[in-house]
């Protein structure tokens, strides 16, 4: 199956009745001892309701300042109803060139006329404005309750920077009606994807057996309960209410920890040092509840301090991120700070950021020089361009920016030392080529090599270790053991290296049961993610003990892990272990009903624990959400061929392939499924065009192989044998039938050598 602050503190009056009642309640309970009589038992003290929230609104009144801050911030604008003084973009009857749509105003408001679902033109009318700078989107509401975000934005840079007009998002790729991308599709809904980012206490609502949405909310942007919890609590300390909850003001998170706090530098290598360490993270993983590449683990938005309580952090993976952690996705910054030596000394979001207006607290390299030494760092030996010019600032060098959504340039915060070298290693870019794109990164090392020496590697030294997993190649389990032992490597990069040890094996299966001990709940994750891969009875020898972690993500990973061990594998008590674990992953899949990624990894379990029937429901359902998703429909296919309904699933191959001809995976399973019905030379064709499309997929590389050996052509097979093992050279299921197919085909010295590089390979 796939699987796809500054807090000013108020002491309250002493409430002098509360003394004298607690006086008489002393008194009372002394008479009656001395009566030979016990006081009655003190009725059972009733838990206060959870704290509700109140609305920016309530918070201004004492928070004036940070709440005049936050009014001109982002935040503040990230949603807002469709009106004048928030609709940024001209709407004024035209069609733009280039743009399939006309912008106009009517009695109902702004109003679009494009392509809708069924690719017929109609006009939508605009519900909300989405983001204020550098674009602005707009959002369309339909019947049943999804809002959309329409493809076409606003440019809002002055027009002096090429601002002041529309553009399309998706140029040069458009979607089609019908397909997941498409501004009507599921990739395009707010309700899912943006929601709970651009709004405060974002209720979903989404109702599974209707397929709609009734999506709530307490603000529509991004307010004060969005980052500092529900204010009820805190609300009602203000007002001195009796029972008020004192622990921390009655704020749900305390964002306290740059409180008393500075910077200064040790006597020896001036570096900045923290008065006192960062015991905790509250502050940044707060932010990173938005501030990163995730994946929500339920519909509950209230913040905790503690991003695993609601979210799984995306990991350093290809296509999110180079080899040596360089942001490539739009990965939003957290995944990128973790890798730093900032993150590692203490430094937190708001040492750089002013957290209610969202600016910067010094301009240029003032910023940095709060910490940094000027006269050690703000000089031309150091950054070798002259005083003033952006090659002498530091975010250019140590914070290069890559553009997201064609016009909206975001640094990198991994805050890394430019590593030309690695660019000629591993086809990462650097920060020098970025403005000198006239010179090539063999000039850029040697300059940077000479002016600071061939030793000046960075704070990341992980790049080797995930380029060769990525590339699979011989020495990469190696390298990622010692990566995910290395612990002073950023725990992101040890967790990405845990999480690549999914080939099972001794060596590997070790290094996870190591990383499932660890402190950082990433690595115990990542073990978790790895030993998806493995057998059932390592799955549970790993996921029994973390069933009942403290972090929510290790605790549903454990139930993934755990859900489809069979019975005989586990005593009762392991079996009831099983249960709780699954049915919590359950839910919290459930908890994205709406998305067909959900679905297929239900119904993948379902299918491992013998419920065909549930198994079918959830596939079925993958299908109806994203008729073109087409995981769902190769999995339904191989449902119903391991329930011997080979005709069945044939037929659902056919059907897929008719609305998808060209998708590789489907091609895949239709090679398959001619195979497994005697129709060998049949199967080729399917299987040569899934290798075709995916020629990275070593897998369909394999199999199409063995479909050439198989009707007695050798050495094509072998040929495409070495093609795939140039991509994947320590893959070793290439290794073993290039060295049999060699073999068989008189090249010894080839065979001998392949079987010496299979060997290798497989000794992790």
């Amino acid at each position: 199956m796939h699987r796809v602050f500054l807090i000013v503190h108020c002491m309250a009056p002493t409430d002098a009745r509360g003394i004298r009642l607690a006086s008489a309640a002393a008194l009372a309970a002394l008479l009656l001892a001395s009566c030979g009589r016990s006081p009655p038992a003190a009725a059972p003290a009733t838990p206060p309701p959870p704290p509700q929230y109140v609305g920016a609104a309530a918070c201004a009144g004492c928070h004036a300042a940070e709440a005049a801050a936050w009014r001109a911030s982002q935040h503040a604008h990230a949603m807002q109803a469709a009106a004048p003084g928030s609709v940024l973009g001209r709407f004024d009857g035209r069609t733009p060139k280039g743009i399939p749509a006309r912008f106009s105003r009517d009695a109902s408001g702004y109003v679009v006329h494009t392509a809708g679902r069924d690719g017929r033109g109609g006009d939508f009318t605009v519900g909300y404005s989405f983001g204020i700078e550098p674009l602005q989107q707009y959002l369309v509401p339909f019947a049943d309750g999804r809002l959309q975000a329409l493809p076409y934005a606003w440019d809002a840079r002055p027009a002096a920077r090429g601002g002041q007009r529309w553009f399309d998002l998706q140029a040069g790729d458009p979607a089609s009606p019908g397909e997941a991308r498409h501004w009507t599709g599921p990739d395009q809904n707010w309700n899912y994807f943006c929601a709970d980012c651009h709004s405060t206490n974002l209720r979903r609502n989404y109702d599974a057996a209707q397929d709609r949405y009734a999506t709530r909310w307490s603000d529509p942007a991004v307010a004060c309960e969005a980052c500092h919890g529900p204010g009820s609590r805190h609300l009602a300390w203000a007002r001195h209410e009796p029972g008020a909850d004192d622990a921390n003001r009655g704020l749900a998170v305390a964002l306290d920890e740059r409180r008393g706090v500075g910077w200064s530098h040790d006597a020896a290598g001036g570096e900045p040092r923290r008065s006192q360490p960062l015991a905790a993270h509250r502050e940044i993983e707060t932010c990173a509840a938005c501030h990163s590449r995730r994946r929500p683990l339920g519909d509950d938005p209230t913040p905790t301090g503690r991003l695993l309580d609601r979210y799984e952090p995306a990991l350093l993976d290809p296509g999110l991120y180079y080899p040596d952690g360089q942001q490539q996705g739009e990965v939003y910054i957290y995944g990128s700070f973790l890798q730093s030596r900032m993150y590692a000394a203490g430094v937190t979001c708001s040492d750089c950021h002013e957290p209610h207006s969202g600016k910067l607290r010094a301009e240029g390299n003032a910023l940095c020089t709060q910490c940094h030494e000027a006269a050690r760092y703000d000089n031309r030996a150091h950054h070798l361009h002259a005083a003033g010019s952006a090659g002498a600032q530091c975010v250019d060098c140590h914070m290069p920016a890559r553009t997201y959504m064609q016009i909206d340039p975001r640094r990198d915060h991994s805050l890394r030392v430019p590593r030309p070298d690695l660019s000629l290693q591993y086809g990462v870019p650097n920060a020098c080529n970025s403005c000198h794109r006239d010179r090539g990164a063999d000039w850029a090392a040697a300059a940077i090599g000479q002016a600071h020496g061939p030793q000046r590697r960075g704070y990341q030294h992980f790049a080797a270790a995930l380029d060769a997993a990525r590339r699979q190649a011989p020495q990469a389990v190696d390298q990622l053991l010692a990566l995910a032992a290395d612990a002073a490597a950023p725990a992101i990069a040890r967790a990405t290296a845990v999480a690549a040890l999914n080939r099972p094996g001794p060596r590997s299966f070790q290094a996870l049961q190591q990383a499932a001990r660890d402190a950082d709940p990433l690595l115990r994750d990542a073990a978790l993610e790895a030993v998806l891969s493995y057998p059932p009875r390592q799955r549970a020898t790993l996921a029994l003990p973390l069933a009942d972690d403290p972090v929510p993500a290790v605790r549903l990973k454990a139930g993934h892990a755990l859900a489809a061990v069979p019975d005989a594998l586990l005593d009762p008590a392991q079996r009831g272990v099983r249960e709780r674990a699954y049915a919590a992953w359950r839910a919290s899949e459930l908890a994205s009903a709406e998305r067909p990624e959900s679905r297929l990894n239900l119904g993948g379990i379902a299918a491992e624990r013998g419920e065909a029937e549930e198994a079918r429901a959830q596939f079925e359902a993958a299908r109806k959400l994203d008729p073109r998703f087409a995981p769902a429909w190769a999995d339904l296919a191989g449902l119903e061929q391991a329930l011997g309904h080979e005709a069945q699933g044939g037929a659902i191959l056919e059907q897929a392939l008719r609305q998808q001809p060209g998708n590789a995976m489907l091609l895949h399973q239709r090679g398959l499924w001619l195979v497994r019905n005697d129709r060998l030379r049949e199967a080729l064709e399917p299987l040569r065009r899934a290798a075709a499309a995916e020629p990275g997929n070593t897998r369909y590389a394999y199999v199409y192989a063995v479909a050439l050996h198989a009707v007695g052509q050798t050495a094509p097979a072998l040929s495409l044998l070495e093609q795939a093992l140039r991509g994947a050279p320590g893959e070793p299921e290439l290794l073993e039938a290039a060295a049999a197919y060699a073999r068989e085909a008189g090249q010894a010295g080839k065979a001998e050598e392949y079987a010496r590089r299979h060997e290798a390979a497989i000794r992790y």
